[in-house]
């Protein structure tokens, strides 16, 4: 096992075979954690863990469609007791207009960035309570915070999850649990594929970003997810944290051509 903030804990990260949750599991490893990768796809998540392996850490990979209660509390179950959990999985409906999102794309949103998150919490609920700790990072996103357009069940569902949070750190603070939710701004797999299909918007972005740029998901937020997850974050609870370059202060315009 690795020395660090985090030896002796395990860690569940839901979307961890890519981007944004994949940099979040292996910084858990590096600072000592067990990490369980629940991922739906087979190859990335497989190897992520194969990844944090050869890196001398501790990773489990299970395969997981987090948009079935079923699954995600099976995967729960295999992983054991969970000291953190990360949920970050995401599924994109694509880019539209409200009028063109119809009540499944809705469901379907709500069900992985929403309810995936309020399955796995339930489980690991218990462990958390009887053992007096427990740290709970959800990844949420500004588009909800800023109302950002072409993405209004992704807004819906990400600011669910983020009052869904802020209620359990309140219920949950007596009993030693944590739970945070991190705003960020990066450049991850799934932000590249849809700026490819806006021209320019990836620039505008970064130049209306007080920093001029857009995160990185290993050197920028990691970091602050691992903090989050460690001792030294024992008394924060309830927040949200704009891991975004300053972003949010203003707000970075967010506004792809969305046609009729």
């Amino acid at each position: 096992m690795m020395a660090g903030r985090l030896a002796g804990r395990k860690a569940v990260v839901t979307g961890a075979g890519h981007g944004i949750g994949k940099a979040v599991a292996r910084r858990l490893a590096a600072e000592g954690a067990m990490v369980v990768i629940a991922e739906y796809d087979a190859a990335s998540g497989s190897a992520a863990a194969a990844e944090i392996r050869r890196d001398g850490g501790e990773a489990l990979f299970i395969a997981t469609d987090v948009s079935q209660r079923e699954a995600v509390m099976a995967m729960m179950d295999e992983a054991g007791p969970a000291d953190i959990l990360v949920n970050n999985a995401w599924r994109s409906q694509g880019i539209a207009r409200i009028e063109h999102k119809d009540d499944a794309m809705f469901a379907a949103s709500l069900a992985v960035a929403f309810y995936a998150a309020k399955w796995t919490m339930e489980a690991a609920f218990v462990h958390m309570k009887a053992q007096g700790w427990g740290r709970v990072i959800n990844l949420a996103s500004l588009n909800g915070v800023n109302a950002h357009m072409g993405s209004a069940d992704y807004n819906v569902a990400k600011e669910a999850l983020r009052s869904y949070t802020r209620t359990a750190a309140r219920e949950w603070a007596p009993f030693g649990i944590c739970c945070n939710i991190v705003c960020p701004a990066a450049l991850a797999e799934s932000t590249r594929r849809i700026m490819a299909q806006q021209p320019g918007m990836v620039e505008r972005i970064a130049a209306a970003n007080p920093m001029g740029r857009m995160g990185d998901p290993d050197a920028d937020i990691a970091p602050v997810v691992a903090f989050l997850a460690s001792d030294d974050a024992r008394y924060l609870t309830g927040n949200t944290l704009f891991v975004d370059g300053g972003g949010h202060i203003n707000g970075v315009a967010w506004a792809p051509e969305l046609g009729d």
